[in-house]
């Protein structure tokens, strides 16, 4: 897992991402996330997990770029083993998880980011659930998981319009919880990860299990839909451009086909 750093304090466990600038996720990095995360909930001496990135960006999503020129290339994609699939396990983990979001959260990479219990962000940061600007559906469960940190009209004008909102604001709304400089995002994360790790480890857990006892139902349904709609929009002339100008940072000229 060469894309994943690992490092312990005391009872708390950091995870970074290890793809900089931009950390760009894909299936093999959740997976092995999945797996890092699944193994620490086995072990005793990790009571709370703090998910970084290295780099300016926590993550600039998925690499939708190289996605479109694989397409145009005419080169398959291996659906035997979905990103979605491996973002259920996330969900499942037994840990309670703290995100430590500097630079960029956007699209998938903020729909990780709403996975962890709770966010660290810093006044520079810029998140943004931008997928219906790029002509694409939503994703990474995120269908279900902002709605449930923000409300439904909230979540809704975020996805509807593709807002690039700041830390500041994104702990107006509750969409983060903590800010702070941002050389110390990481140090605040960790020191709430610590403050949670200095309950009961056993009572944590189960107090967690309770608090998020639909969550994977409500996200495993939610990224069904979501698998749904993308795989037709993926094949859509308004896809391709929406890409297209997000690469080339302008407006898309959409067309609705």
């Amino acid at each position: 897992m060469t894309d994943i750093g690992v490092s312990r304090e005391g009872y708390v466990v950091t995870l970074e991402l290890q793809r900089p600038p931009n950390n760009f996720i894909d299936q093999e990095l959740v997976a092995d996330l999945a797996t890092l995360m699944e193994e620490l909930d086995e072990d005793q001496d990790c009571r709370a997990i703090v998910l970084a990135s290295a780099g300016k960006h926590f993550s600039a999503g998925a690499n939708l770029g190289r996605r479109v020129a694989d397409a145009e290339a005419g080169k398959p994609r291996d659906e035997r083993r979905h990103l979605y699939q491996e973002a259920v396990r996330l969900v499942a983990a037994k840990k309670p998880v703290v995100a430590a979001i500097q630079g960029a959260a956007i699209g998938a990479g903020l729909g990780l980011a709403l996975i962890a219990d709770f966010r660290v962000a810093c006044k520079e940061a810029r998140l943004s659930a931008n997928f219906v600007r790029q002509g694409y559906h939503p994703g990474i469960g995120m269908t279900c998981t902002l709605p449930r940190i923000v409300g439904v009209q909230r979540a809704a004008w975020l996805f509807y319009t593709g807002e690039r909102i700041d830390g500041e604001r994104a702990r107006e709304i509750g969409l983060v919880d903590a800010l702070a400089p941002l050389e110390e995002v990481r140090s605040k994360a960790q020191e709430m990860a610590a403050e949670l790790a200095a309950s009961g480890p056993l009572a944590l857990v189960a107090t967690r299990a309770t608090l998020r006892a639909d969550l994977v139902r409500d996200f495993t349904v939610a990224m069904h839909r979501e698998a749904f709609e993308q795989r037709w929009l993926r094949e859509t002339e308004d896809f391709r451009e929406g890409v297209k100008a997000m690469n080339e940072r302008r407006l898309p000229n959409f067309v609705g086909r």
